[in-house]
């Protein structure tokens, strides 16, 4: 269905070009772009301090459970802020083949099938090089211990020194980076800490999806329940939810991916459980707890009081780490103190229009909790808000910075790497000025004006529609169109339609290009699809 309307789409901007320019493969003009990803989003290989030898410990298909569990596992050390890994032979470190770019590109390049499972930067990749970019000169990449702190002195060292080499690789342009998620908060902290070399160094920062206030629902799962980042069948080849959780449980990141306590919520995130409690008769009492941001720390504390994990025969415990949650406080209001630059320019791109885990609930009347330390076993109901599955609107668009622009973005929070809206987004702003916005032959703009899409279920139908409209904007080439404006007000909207179909869908269009006026073609699609709700 979707891709109904995708189609249609790419053919009114095939024909708005006009005139089908051959693409350079390098553009000499272009400002450098450094792609930052978040949590979970960068290769990591264990280092054996004894040999020497190097094994990549994430992402993996291969014994990934095992390897995971006896390299990555870590115990956190609060008087460096580092999380270390137990195996006190594994030395973690993010691969810096192409330029940084390998570590964040596909996460498992040694797939044959089902690759899309692992992308991460991909997709963008292909497009950037598409319009011009070139790796090494332009376009670069940095990965990292997503397991450390956003403000790990030695991750923002590493930051400082990336930037610097991608100034000088560029020939002394000014860089462009572009942040996924929790490469927004690295970044935001970089700029806090480092101000002075975040304002020599960047000309632009683009935010996508960035939990600036949090990702409260995402989070409260994944202390209580762990995390998993594939579903269905291929979860039996990844890592299992548990081994997640006993990471993340010593990661100071995932902390700080809590819900901003000092942030005004519209409505404030919530744990919730039905618990079952002893009365005066010796009768059990069900009744519904709520507990806020503050008070949640306590359920953490007491359901996570017995968990340990076995390491080479060892049981170490890992209860919920208060010393990393008071790390992870000073971390966010480090973050809320950043400043922006005022020659650096800010934009914020953020998933909307799916359902997002806000509040979470445990049990039920029938089945309520009686021990927290059963909670592990209980699957979690979602009061949800806008968003893209995993950050809420609300706090994707809370940087707190003045931004150049704000977008909302119909997508998932890490498939809207992908979402052909962004990339021509990211077109416009990187001033890489081929179609959509730009065709040399023929001297003219074209920049889109306004988006937007509505999906609803209807007598077992799902209808989606579109709109999206275009500002053709050109000089006056002769003295015919000196009087363009009065010879428009005679003049009348064409009006055209275009259909696409297949078994189970069809999607129709109106595409309405109104008459040139004051150097501006105003041109407005409208489009309709329908499939049966599978």
């Amino acid at each position: 269905m979707a891709m109904l309307l995708e189609d249609i789409l790419k053919s009114v901007e095939l024909w708005l070009k006009l005139i089908k320019k051959p693409q350079p493969y390098v553009d000499p003009h272009l400002d450098p772009v450094l792609l930052v990803p978040g949590i979970a989003g960068s290769v990591l290989n264990a280092v054996d301090e004894e040999s020497g030898a190097e094994e990549r410990v994430w992402v993996r298909i291969l014994s990934a459970d095992y390897t995971f569990r006896t390299k990555l596992w870590s115990r956190f050390d609060p008087s460096t802020g580092k999380t270390e890994s137990m195996d006190p032979k594994a030395r973690i470190v993010v691969p810096e083949g192409r330029y940084g770019l390998q570590a964040i590109d596909a996460l498992d390049p040694d797939m044959v099938i089902g690759q899309e499972g692992v992308y991460y930067f991909h997709d963008m990749i292909v497009e950037l090089t598409k319009w011009g970019f070139q790796e090494g000169k332009t376009l670069f990449g940095f990965g990292y211990d997503f397991r450390q702190s956003n403000r790990l002195q030695e991750t923002l060292d590493r930051l400082a020194a990336k930037l610097e080499a991608v100034y000088e690789a560029s020939g002394g342009k000014k860089i462009t980076i572009i942040t996924h998620s929790m490469g927004g908060l690295l970044v935001k902290c970089f700029m806090c800490l480092h101000s002075d070399v975040f304002e020599k160094y960047v000309n632009k920062w683009i935010a996508i999806a960035a939990p600036f206030q949090g990702a409260p629902g995402y989070v409260t799962s994944t202390f209580l329940n762990g995390m998993s980042f594939v579903d269905g069948w291929e979860q039996n080849f990844f890592i299992s939810k548990w081994s997640m959780h006993q990471l993340l449980i010593e990661c100071p990141s995932i902390y700080e991916l809590m819900a901003c306590l000092d942030f005004q919520w519209e409505h404030p995130p919530l744990l919730e459980m039905w618990r079952g409690r002893p009365d005066g008769d010796g009768k059990s009492q069900i009744m519904l707890e709520s507990y806020p941001l503050v008070e949640s720390v306590q359920i953490f504390k007491e359901a996570l009081a017995n968990n340990t994990v076995n390491h080479n025969g060892e049981d170490i415990p890992l209860p919920f780490n208060m010393e990393i949650l008071k790390w992870a406080n000073e971390t966010r209001k480090i973050i809320s103190q950043a400043k922006l630059p005022p020659q650096v320019k800010f934009y914020n791109i953020y998933g909307m229009n799916l359902e997002t885990p806000h509040s979470v609930c445990y049990g039920n009347e029938g089945t309520p909790v009686t021990d927290l330390q059963q909670l592990r076993y209980f699957q979690p109901n979602y009061v949800c808000v806008d968003g893209d599955g995993t950050v809420p609107v609300e706090s994707a668009k809370a940087d707190g910075l003045n931004a150049a622009a704000r977008v909302g973005v119909p997508g998932e929070h890490r498939g809207i790497l992908c979402e052909h809206h962004v990339f021509r987004i990211l077109k416009h702003w990187l001033k890489a000025d081929h179609d959509p916005y730009y065709n040399p032959v023929n001297d003219y703009v074209i920049l889109p004006t306004a988006f937007e899409m509505e999906k609803h279920k209807e007598k077992g139908l799902e209808v989606t529609s579109l709109k999206e409209e275009w500002e053709i904007i050109s000089e006056c080439q002769d003295a015919d169109h000196k009087n363009s404006h009065s010879a428009a007000a005679d003049e009348k909207p064409v009006v055209s339609s275009i259909s696409v179909s297949e078994v189970g869908a069809e999607a129709c269009a109106t595409l309405t290009v109104h008459p040139r006026s004051e150097g501006k073609q105003h041109v407005e699609l409208n489009a309709l699809s329908v499939s049966v709700d599978a």
